[in-house]
């Protein structure tokens, strides 16, 4: 049975109308810094996504920033109550794509498609009649591809591969953006397409419906199209490009298609980065050849704006990285209690919960996380025991503080698999990818003694039950209001 569920970006702006997530801006703003500087606050005041409705120089189009930079806007796209707290966000999310069944692309005739409404092809294309934003200042340049999706197939298994990689206007017809090898398009690409000089089709999907946005940012273990269909509970509706068989979701708002070329690059860069930093300097760049446009009447095109946290590629990035991590320990028998990622980080910092079941276990569960294909996405992992609430930053941190020893505690994986991204990594280091990880083990040694363990003193731990009613029941009366 298909779960509750938005099938367009049309559809979900409504119900953030609904919700009071969302504020229409009826006064003209401008693609050149304007509205990226509105989204950005947007995100550092985890403020409701702004609704554009008049661009500068583009009548007919409109924007939409901040489509998920919340988990209020999370809990919506999954047809939960905005209010919904996170832990229970990730049980529905784990329900649907760990336990789920995938489901297949239902593909739909291009007459009902409202991604064709509008065909551009051949010598009329031009990425400049598209309202790309100067997002911040000092960018390289205009970036149409902020919240979207890469569609891409393996030259060999025919494999799907919906992934975000941003990508930079640099003349009418080019797009330009890193391809990082360790990404799945990246080993299709740079494994496959280069050593053959053989060009790549790909399809890049501007204002996706929020799930396949999900999806696309998920570490997904199936190719993405089917994991969309687990997150809906039916298979999203799909139409063949102008260009090739690859498929795109049949409501988005604008498809740009054409060819990624190998042996070719041309300079990209800088960007306000999701470190919150502007770190990777000026250098050549995969080359993206655009053929084709398609697009809806009156398009709206999404915005994210990257910064310091919290922005929407912050937090689903670390909601899924977190829970596909959570699925890995599970499935080698980890006794874990969850494992959660705090978008502030940046999705560098993981959170394991465990039961200390034997020696060893943390370093065990750091090398486990930090082996896996998305241990280049994160460098500090942080286990502690059952009793402390991962989601609770303030628990974290005084586990962190008082349980790690300084010394025996903290564990160096040095010369690791990186990304070019990491703003405290000297140059040398960005420039291959090269990082290093580090375990902060928060159990305590198991050969200690009870009587040697230090007891918590908290309300929850040291007052008798009786005591704690009683408290409970007249804090009010008490004149508390809380």
């Amino acid at each position: 049975m298909a779960h509750k569920y938005y099938k367009d970006n049309r559809e979900f702006i409504q119900a953030l109308d609904a919700s009071g997530d969302l504020v229409t801006v009826e006064q003209e703003v401008d693609w050149d810094m304007e509205m990226g500087a509105i989204v950005r606050r947007v995100c550092e005041k985890q403020g409701p996504s702004p609704y554009f409705k008049k661009i500068k120089e583009y009548p007919g189009f409109e924007a939409f920033g901040a489509p998920l930079a919340t988990y209020r806007k999370l809990a919506i796209s999954l047809g939960l109550p905005p209010e919904t707290p996170i832990p229970q966000i990730a049980q529905v999310y784990l329900e649907r794509t760990d336990k789920g069944t995938p489901h297949k692309p239902r593909v739909v005739d291009r007459s009902k498609a409202p991604c064709k409404e509008n065909v551009i092809t051949g010598d009329a294309v031009n990425l400049f009649d598209l309202p790309a934003p100067m997002v911040h200042a000092g960018d390289g340049g205009r970036y149409l591809s902020t919240w979207h999706m890469i569609v891409a197939e393996d030259p060999d298994t025919r494999a799907i591969n919906w992934g975000m990689y941003r990508q930079m206007v640099f003349d009418e017809k080019t797009m330009v953006g890193p391809v990082l090898p360790f990404s799945d398009m990246g080993k299709m690409f740079w494994n496959k397409a280069v050593p053959r000089n053989q060009p790549m089709p790909f399809a890049t999907v501007i204002g996706m419906d929020p799930l396949a946005g999900i999806a696309a940012c998920a570490p997904a273990q199936i190719p993405e199209d089917e994991f969309c269909g687990m997150l809906m509970g039916e298979g999203v509706e799909m139409v063949k490009c102008e260009l090739s068989d690859l498929m795109v979701p049949a409501h988005a708002e604008i498809i740009i298609e054409g060819d990624i070329l190998p042996n070719i690059a041309l300079e990209e860069a800088p960007f306000g980065e999701y470190t919150g930093y502007r770190t990777s300097p000026r250098d050549p760049r995969t080359v993206y050849r655009c053929r084709a446009i398609t697009y809806r009447n009156n398009p709206i095109m999404p915005i994210s704006c990257m910064g310091v946290p919290t922005d929407e590629g912050q937090l689903l990035r670390s909601f899924s990285l977190g829970l596909e991590m959570d699925k890995l320990l599970r499935s080698q028998g980890i006794p874990i209690t969850g494992v959660f990622m705090w978008p502030e980080s940046t999705h560098h910092l993981v959170v394991v919960g465990t039961r200390h079941a034997y020696a060893g276990i943390a370093s065990q569960i750091a090398q486990l996380i930090f082996g896996s294909k998305l241990g280049p996405w994160f460098h500090m992992a942080v286990v502690v025991d059952e009793e402390t609430d991962i989601y609770d930053k303030d628990k974290v941190i005084h586990a962190l503080t008082t349980k790690c020893h300084p010394v025996d505690g903290i564990h160096v994986y040095k010369n690791s698999a990186g990304t070019p991204l990491y703003p405290f990594a000297p140059i040398a280091e960005r420039k291959i990818g090269k990082g290093s990880k580090v375990l902060f083990d928060c159990l305590t040694p198991l050969d200690w003694k009870k009587s040697d363990i230090p007891i918590l003193v908290s309300f929850d731990k040291v007052y008798p039950d009786e005591v704690k009613k009683k408290v409970l029941d007249n804090w009010t009366s008490y004149g508390f209001k809380d």
